[in-house]
């Protein structure tokens, strides 16, 4: 991911440019390093430390979307139709 895809992210479901710290950022940030990873394992298909990384991300962000449903339902549900989850 390069700055400005990373700085874009943090634009847009940040509370500010500088708020890159947010559970919604986390979590957007999360779901693009995934969508990274799952593209570059369409293509190596036995990069198990590549799939491991990818396991490991996805139970880091289910944690934390569990976290933000139950301490902010409305932010969760306007990051859920912005990141197109579930």
């Amino acid at each position: 991911m390069t700055k400005s895809e990373k700085s874009d992210i943090v634009g847009r479901h940040g509370a500010n440019a500088k708020d890159s710290g947010s559970t919604a950022v986390q979590i957007a940030l999360m779901t693009k390093r995934m969508e990274t990873l799952s593209e570059h394992l369409k293509k190596h298909k036995y990069d198990h430390s590549s799939r491991r990384g990818l396991l490991m991300i996805v139970g880091r962000r289910r944690s934390y979307l569990r976290y933000l449903q139950g301490n902010d339902p409305e932010a969760f549900k306007k990051l859920n139709s912005a990141l197109g989850l579930g």
